[in-house]
């Protein structure tokens, strides 16, 4: 890849999604493949924009992205 950065398709696009780090939820906006180095060699990444309540993005590794959808222990 020569460009920066590239869409990458995500079955949670649109859908409700919780950062797993934050705990913030919002709405899965992007999944983009990344190049995060400032150097020669590349450093490709894959990042998740999500959308939170108060109406701004913030990015997050993919991998910290699960569907917002109630746990199991959270219903009683």
């Amino acid at each position: 890849m020569t460009d920066r950065y590239a869409y990458v398709p995500h079955h949670l696009l649109r859908r409700r999604v919780r950062d797993i780090a934050s705990g913030i939820e919002g709405a899965l906006m992007a999944v983009i493949n990344e190049n995060v180095s400032a150097g020669l060699h590349p450093h490709w990444i894959e990042l998740a924009y999500v959308r939170g309540p108060s109406g701004r993005e913030f990015s997050t590794a993919v991998d910290n992205i699960e569907p917002a959808e109630l746990h199991p222990h959270q219903l009683t």
